[in-house]
């Protein structure tokens, strides 16, 4: 007969859910497990499979209670990490959410917005469609086997321990969300160039004949022209979309060693000093 002590109990269950935790924070914040279209159910039992998985490969855990206020700490620490590296993932899509809320806005179709499952909130048409296939790209590139493998290696780079985060880590990762602005203003130029183009056509057409109602005939020629300006410009688009969700991926693997203090993180600002 299998005689378990309590401690040794606590070690199995430990062994399970912590690595569970992290898991489970990486599919809730990522933008591909983590779409608010698959159920719930379906999430939690990927995050089991792959716990189960990965479970038995994961280095030496720290002999604590999962029920004290050790184990709860690091509870929390396994699910902050797993989240990080979600996020990580996620800024990618919101650069690529926001070139299309700029695309939208220049093409007058901002008040063509509709309900996003995946942000939980309203977003233009343009919007969703490059989300929809920058989607498609990180399927067929295999990105989201990428970040499988740097979930799996995080466990090594920074194993499951009671010690807290380095605190530049979060501020390397803030810097990281600056690629939401510069990444979503590149990626939308094609379309917002061309649209000026026309727009100033159609200022120097009105001033020469100042008959024609510019209301009537501007938002039909923005219009097509921007659905044009997409149409050409969308296959010279995946070679951007591809290093972004590449740079994505790395940044996901880098994260669990930044937390950890290792890794170059740029230094913060400094106040201007006091004359």
């Amino acid at each position: 007969m299998l005689a378990l002590s309590l401690a040794d109990i606590n070690t199995l269950i430990a062994g399970f859910i912590w690595p569970l935790t992290r898991i489970l924070g990486l599919v809730a914040a990522s933008p591909f497990f983590g779409n608010a279209r698959i159920p719930r159910s379906a999430r939690l039992g990927f995050g089991v499979v792959v716990a189960i998985a990965i479970a038995p490969l994961v280095p030496a855990i720290p002999a604590a209670d999962p029920a004290s206020w050790e184990g709860l700490l690091i509870l929390a620490k396994e699910f902050i990490t797993g989240a990080a590296m979600g996020f990580a993932m996620r800024i990618v899509f919101a650069a690529v959410e926001m070139a299309g809320e700029i695309s939208s806005l220049t093409m007058g179709l901002g008040f063509a917005s509709f309900f996003d499952p995946m942000s939980q909130g309203r977003s233009s048409a343009i919007s969703q469609f490059l989300t929809w296939v920058a989607t498609l790209m990180l399927l067929v590139a295999n990105v989201h086997l990428l970040l499988l493998e740097a979930l799996a290696e995080s466990f090594f780079t920074l194993p499951i321990s009671g010690r807290m985060f380095h605190g530049a880590g979060f501020w390397d990762l803030a810097l990281w969300g600056a690629k939401i602005f510069s990444a979503g203003v590149q990626l939308s130029l094609p379309i917002v160039a061309a649209l000026l183009i026309t727009n100033v056509a159609l200022g120097v057409l009105t001033r020469a004949a100042p008959q024609l109602n510019l209301f009537g005939i501007g938002f039909p020629i923005t219009l097509g022209a921007g659905f044009l300006v997409l149409m050409i410009a969308l296959p010279y688009l995946t070679t951007p979309f591809l290093n972004l969700l590449g740079q994505g991926a790395e940044k996901a693997k880098l994260v669990p060693r930044v937390l950890q203090g290792e890794g170059n993180i740029p230094p913060r600002p400094q106040p201007p000093a006091a004359r």
